[in-house]
């Protein structure tokens, strides 16, 4: 396969603190202040990042097959709420700096996973404006919808919805955006064409109406307690996932799985209170293969690596656990451990 590269960010997930109701209206002064100390105050919502080897890929004999693995990762990605797909290269021969072609037969494992996974996360009535015609998306109609919270049907309403600035004319500082809907509404920004955006739909369903709707950051529903889909970026090797980071400050807690990490009942597993937590899965040989082959961590191990270095499935029946089937088996035994770590 060709090699080629795609520089995906993610936004990190602050966020102004919401307003506390109002009380009556002969409120104390000091109380004002706080109130107003309270609006400008802004607050991070915890995140989870899952970390994936694009290597899994290699090992699938068809694009169908291949299309299958990509879409069980994105399914498990959004049953368990993650915030971020990070695909990595765990080859030591990986191109820094490669870009992904609009249409190639050759495209990279890393390439291909990151398409597959950028695609599903998608609304499906965006897909055609930002996904242009691939042969790596010749099976997508095959695979399950991810149905997650943010792919509103064109009956549904719902408080935001994604949406694409369409070619044509703008007026006056607005624009025309498709929202899914059986009409197109205006938002009160100038967007570039093909630009996909969050919008509040506010309590007006009058589609006629000429008042515009607000453009509002994509971390405004998580804010509100929404799962809002995951983002995806590519790392070159497995030290540019922890170093690229584009959360601020970083991930502050990062787990390895293996089979040859330390075996905790998930019942018993206290993990510290986290801004941005990553979870990191090997391919075929593992994350200490991706360590070993790794030159900005030379000399050290998995398990000096990583804050917590974990086996979740001991006992195993099978003498090898495949990485898609590892992520389900893993994000439910983090489940409750990762919610006793937020609510602290």
């Amino acid at each position: 396969m060709g090699k080629k590269k795609q520089r995906l960010t993610t936004d990190a997930d602050a966020a102004p603190e919401l307003d506390p109701i109002n009380g009556n209206n002969d409120e104390s002064h000091s109380n004002k202040k706080l109130k107003k100390h309270k609006k400008n105050k802004t607050i991070e919502i915890p995140t989870v990042s899952i970390a994936v080897p694009a290597s899994i890929i290699d090992n699938v004999p068809t694009l169908e097959l291949a299309t299958r693995l990509a879409s069980q990762i994105a399914r498990a990605a959004t049953i368990f709420r993650i915030n971020e797909v990070v695909v990595f290269d765990n080859r030591s021969n990986a191109d820094k700096d490669y870009t992904v072609a609009e249409n190639s037969d050759d495209e990279s494992s890393s390439a291909f996973l990151v398409r597959i996974l950028q695609y599903l996360e998608t609304p499906q009535y965006l897909r055609k404006a930002l996904f242009p015609m691939h042969s790596s998306l010749r099976f997508v109609g095959m695979l399950p919808p991810l149905d997650a919270p943010h792919h509103l049907r064109k009956h549904e309403w719902g408080p935001y919805r994604e949406g694409v600035r369409i070619k044509g004319h703008s007026n006056s500082g607005t624009t025309l955006v498709d929202v899914g809907l059986f009409k197109h509404v205006a938002v009160d920004q100038i967007l570039e064409p093909g630009r996909r955006v969050t919008v509040a739909m506010g309590a007006n369903r009058n589609l006629d109406s000429d008042l515009p709707r607000e453009v509002v950051p994509s971390s405004k529903p998580r804010e509100e307690g929404a799962y809002w889909g995951y983002q995806v970026r590519y790392a070159h090797n497995i030290s540019a996932v922890f170093n690229e980071c584009t959360y601020k400050g970083g991930y502050d807690c990062i787990i390895g799985t293996s089979e040859h990490g330390q075996v905790i009942k998930s019942s018993e597993l206290e993990l510290p209170s986290f801004r941005h937590l990553l979870i990191s899965f090997g391919g075929l040989a593992g994350l200490e293969e991706s360590i070993e082959e790794d030159d900005n961590f030379k000399g050290k191990n998995a398990k000096e690596v990583f804050s917590l270095y974990l086996n979740t499935c001991p006992n195993q029946g099978s003498r090898t656990i495949r990485t898609e089937e590892a992520i389900l088996i893993s994000l439910q035994y983090f489940q409750e451990p990762i919610s006793r770590a937020m609510l602290g």
